[in-house]
């Protein structure tokens, strides 16, 4: 359910989209309680939502390639890679035409499903921000995976089934074949009602993700992939008051909605533990 502080006034749904619809309409009928300070706040995070799912679109478009990180590669113009098979922001480039060119110019890139859901973020906060904001708040740009990357203020709780679209779910391979050690799992946003987003393997159903993860087990393997009760997502209330407050610079902190939750970030082949 959502709550609207000191707001008694039924929320008017007809200023959404449709998609932005599907979000509310599935928070709101929620057995959770998901509590907002205004309905600006409320308007953001279901905004953020709907960019994410687009630049999840927009990156498959790209033509962008699957690689892991030790045969990742880049544009040199806008980035340097990393001996880990990051991409460094050059002190000269512009952020936010550097974010962008990834999306331009897919065929100059390969990267791993981590590195991915990293870029369609930067790509959705930058498209919620604008440029000028973008470029003042993300000068030292490393796009690599989440446990370096602390200026997303991304929220990961596991044990829980129920997501949103617009959230990150990780499938899971627990028999991967040792030939095939980078589809150990994969990294995905959720597009919509059992739609999502995977580097490398497209825009599937959960079937047919686990379906493509099952075709990189061992040999006569019987235990197969499985979506994770896992859910990531920005801090979308902090983001938005840090937004609104004008700040020139995210000061990191880790916020889990849950009392006593322990989050767990699975990125492609590694497993991040915050506690």
């Amino acid at each position: 359910m959502i709550v609207v502080l000191n707001m008694n006034n039924p929320i008017d749904t007809s200023m959404f989209t449709n998609l932005e619809k599907e979000i509310y309409t599935q928070k709101n009928a929620s057995s959770t309680t998901y509590t907002y300070d205004s309905l600006d706040q409320l308007k953001f995070e279901i905004a953020f939502r709907v960019k994410i799912i687009d630049a999840a679109r927009a990156l498959l478009a790209s033509k962008a390639a699957f690689t892991t990180f030790k045969k990742s590669r880049c544009n040199w113009k806008y980035w340097i890679r990393t001996e880990q098979g990051g991409f460094q922001l050059r002190a000269e480039a512009p952020p936010s035409a550097a974010i962008r060119d990834i999306f331009k110019s897919g065929g100059l890139y390969a990267f791993e499903c981590a590195t991915a859901m990293v870029i369609v973020l930067y790509k959705a906060m930058l498209d919620m921000i604008g440029e000028e904001r973008f470029n003042t708040l993300f000068t030292n740009l490393l796009l690599w995976d989440w446990n370096y990357d602390s200026d997303l203020h991304l929220i990961t709780v596991e044990g829980v089934r129920e997501s949103f679209p617009g959230d990150i779910l990780y499938f899971v391979n627990p028999d991967v074949s040792l030939d095939t050690p980078e589809w150990q799992g994969e990294n995905v946003v959720k597009l919509g009602n059992n739609a999502y987003y995977g580097h490398g393997i497209g825009n599937k159903n959960a079937k047919q993700m686990i379906a493509y993860l099952n075709m990189h087990r061992k040999p006569n393997s019987k235990q197969t992939a499985y979506l994770k009760n896992q859910v990531t997502y920005p801090d979308y209330n902090y983001i938005h008051k840090m937004i609104s407050l004008g700040t020139t610079s995210f000061p990191y902190r880790f916020h889990s909605p849950f009392a006593n939750a322990q989050a767990v970030a699975t990125i492609g082949s590694s497993s991040y533990i915050k506690l």
